[in-house]
């Protein structure tokens, strides 16, 4: 847990000024070095009795000390480096603490709220329910949540690009993660944040990656490319969000989005999808038995004839090809009711379900009529 001005004199929260400063009285005797004590340990016990004299219940971080120090107040690439490596510190340690009290809270089956962070590093409240979910106000920066039980979310999710060593990772041992509002109040997800739920379902908002050109650090002018990618799983669950962009993966049993852009994998039995746009390198991965429907009539500029679908058995069909292939040519025995379906009605849109088994027996050979037009036009097929 994070130790306060209160635990370092060794009294409890709301002492009055004489306890506090009898308590620093006694600690001095004992840790002076004139007295044979610790000098490190009487400047932390004189600092927390000079903080708890202006009201100030946390000693200052290691981030907030860099902050003001002159030493550290230039705008080198060593400082940003040091400053960022310090900032990644701080908020995965109160990551940590926040861990722990809501473990305890959750074991004891109890109710509390509590801030973790500082001014500087920007505050979230935690709150432990009756109903034993954890709400969550603010928004998650960086560091390693586990809980077990559902998370109700109000605040963005994001992840640090600049140090790979506290990236957000939250992750539910049962139970929903579910976003409050979450488009009406503008949450996301971004920058490589991990959201892995065992046990339950997944309501979000937007979710983006990120990718970025990095300086080589050997070679002059030579640039790589660095990927954060953005992770929500719920294998035994469902996924609900809004807009996929940028280096997403998601994983489910079920997944319901709106629109998907830019090198997004979505890997599920049962995909539904709401919106009008699948651009670029976009991949659906198909558990067997499953499914994908499309409810919006896709236009060829929404429809990205790179966007691929991925069959458990490795088989893949471009989602391009599904676009111009009609429901009427498919076998009787995927569509019984040909009949609810226009002539010129494609597997893509209207709602159709385009069954595992339908995409793994998909012919994408030329029909009868077609070799016939190509034929009169091109001189293809004559015999």
């Amino acid at each position: 847990m994070v130790e306060n001005n209160y635990d370092i004199l060794g009294i409890v929260e709301g002492s009055t000024e004489k306890e506090i400063r009898d308590a620093f009285r006694r600690l001095a005797l004992q840790f002076h070095s004139d007295r044979g004590g610790e000098n490190e340990q009487f400047i932390k016990i004189k600092q927390a009795y000079d903080d708890l004299k202006i009201g100030k219940k946390y000693p200052e971080t290691d981030y907030e000390k860099l902050t003001n120090s002159k030493v550290y107040s230039g705008d080198s690439e060593a400082d940003v480096r040091r400053k960022n490596q310090i900032l990644g510190q701080e908020l995965f340690k109160e990551m940590k603490a926040a861990e722990e009290w809501a473990s305890t809270l959750n074991r004891s089956n109890s109710t509390g709220s509590r801030l973790f962070g500082s001014k500087t590093l920007g505050e979230i409240e935690l709150e432990r329910k009756a109903t034993g979910a954890l709400s969550i106000k603010g928004n998650f920066m960086a560091g390693n949540l586990t809980y077990d039980g559902p998370i109700v979310m109000q605040g963005s999710i994001s992840s640090p690009s600049w140090t790979q060593e506290y990236k957000t990772n939250i992750h539910l041992t049962h139970g929903d993660f579910k976003f409050i509002n979450p488009l009406e109040n503008k949450y996301k997800i971004d920058n490589g944040a991990k959201i892995i739920v065992d046990n339950g379902n997944v309501v979000v908002g937007n979710i983006y990656g990120r990718k970025f050109r990095v300086e080589d650090s050997v070679r002059v002018g030579v640039f790589q490319i660095q990927e954060h990618r953005t992770h929500i799983s719920a294998l035994n669950g469902k996924i609900i969000a809004e807009n996929l962009t940028n280096t997403v993966l998601l994983e489910a049993d079920s997944i319901i989005v709106l629109n998907i852009e830019d090198d997004v994998i979505l890997s599920a039995r049962e995909i539904l999808f709401y919106g009008g746009k699948f651009t670029f390198d976009s991949v659906i991965e198909l558990k067997q038995g499953g499914s994908i429907r499309f409810f919006e009539n896709f236009s060829i500029q929404g429809l990205s004839g790179d966007a691929i679908i991925k069959l458990e058995n490795g088989k893949k069909i471009r989602l391009f090809d599904l676009k111009t292939k009609k429901i009427k040519d498919l076998a009787d025995e995927f569509v019984p009711n040909k009949e609810n379906y226009n002539k010129d009605d494609t597997m893509v849109g209207h709602g159709f379900t385009i069954t595992y088994e339908m995409l793994d027996n998909l012919s994408l050979k030329p029909t009868k009529k077609q070799k016939q037009g190509w034929a009169s036009k091109f001189g293809f097929f004559k015999k």
